[in-house]
């Protein structure tokens, strides 16, 4: 019995998210009527397309033991300046072209991130919080400053193309065809983290940076894939963002980090490292953004919703302190056990 309870609450957790959500939904369907509606699950869903491509990214991070702040400012970065530099008509360039300047973009920026950490082994915090202001002041001084209010037309088709439309009494719920991308990126980190050495050597160095060198993983190369593919999904995310806002503005996604981190260490990913799933991950998002959205239904001011997104982030990473403690504890248990045994 107590295998199959340890089944359903996975390795990291994912059931108890699961069950928290499901009781969420009924206590808010219970408190407003309107919100267990198909257009509530289309807001929630769209509201979660962009977070749920950040926190793919962080979780990377997080997993291979280091916190990336910078993620939005490179977002925004790479959108905006492959608006600025697409021009305008219909002699812009292709989506897929747009969207490969964008990946670039990303994945240099990522780059610079990955050569100080990795080359330099500064901490991750304090080289993401400086290449932050970097990354964003280098935007307002050299790329630009203005709102852009038209996208390129390749963009701007894709903002009006939705994936589901259903009419109810009221309004209608849109479902954009843009939630097919988080998708496949979720399906490829998990790909990606689960069956490929670079996977498994992220997880061995967010554990032990010494102990994954001495099993022969290339740590300073693993941590420069790791700030690059991060980059690349900031990009992808930022990307994504403009085409559902229809606009590119240089002052956007900077400074909600904290819901994104949050709910990747409410996914069930160890702040420590070494520890982190896709599934957690994506769960994660979606109870920030259901809390955010019950929130607001229930007429609590946007600082409160701020504070709650805090609060649960305190919470997490003090469970996993105190489940971390547990383990030591137990583990010098039955090494002092072991001793004893042997000694006699």
């Amino acid at each position: 019995m107590s295998a199959r309870l340890l089944a359903l609450r996975g390795s990291n957790n994912e059931g108890v998210l699961a069950a928290v959500l499901v009781v969420l939904v009924i206590v808010m369907s219970a408190v407003s009527p309107s919100f267990f509606t198909v257009g509530t699950l289309a807001a929630v869903v769209r509201s979660s397309i962009v977070p749920v491509i950040f926190a793919l990214a962080v979780l990377i991070v997080i997993v291979s033991g280091g916190i990336d702040v910078s993620f939005a400012a490179i977002a925004i970065f790479a959108a905006y300046t492959t608006v600025k530099v697409s021009g305008r008509g219909e002699a812009t360039a292709p989506l897929i072209v747009l969207v490969l300047m964008a990946l670039a973009i990303g994945a240099v920026l990522g780059l610079v991130n990955g050569a100080l950490i990795a080359r330099f082994r500064l901490p991750t915090l304090i080289v993401t919080l400086g290449t932050q202001s970097v990354f964003k002041g280098a935007l307002l001084t050299y790329i630009g400053s203005r709102y852009i209010a038209d996208l390129p037309p390749s963009m701007d088709r894709f903002s009006k193309t939705n994936l589901l439309s259903v009419h109810t009494s009221g309004s209608p719920a849109n479902l954009s065809l843009m939630v097919v991308v988080p998708l496949a990126l979720a399906v490829f980190v998990w790909w990606l983290m689960r069956n490929t050495m670079f996977g498994r050597g992220v997880y061995a160095i967010g554990g032990d940076v010494e102990a994954a060198r001495r099993a022969g993983f290339r740590v300073v190369r693993s941590q420069l894939l790791v700030y690059v593919l991060v980059g690349m999904l900031a990009a992808a995310g930022g990307v994504v963002y403009v085409i559902l806002g229809r606009n590119a503005n240089p002052q956007d996604l900077v400074g909600g980090e904290l819901d994104i981190i949050a709910a990747v260490v409410l996914g069930g990913a160890s702040i420590f490292g070494g520890r982190g799933s896709v599934g957690g991950t994506v769960l994660g998002v979606l109870l920030v953004q259901l809390i955010n959205n019950s929130l607001l239904l229930v007429g609590v001011p946007a600082a409160w919703q701020r504070a709650a997104v805090g609060v649960l982030l305190v919470i997490g990473v003090g469970v996993q302190a105190a489940t971390a403690k547990r383990t030591n504890r137990r583990v010098l248990v039955y090494n002092t056990l072991d001793t004893v045994e042997v000694a006699r």
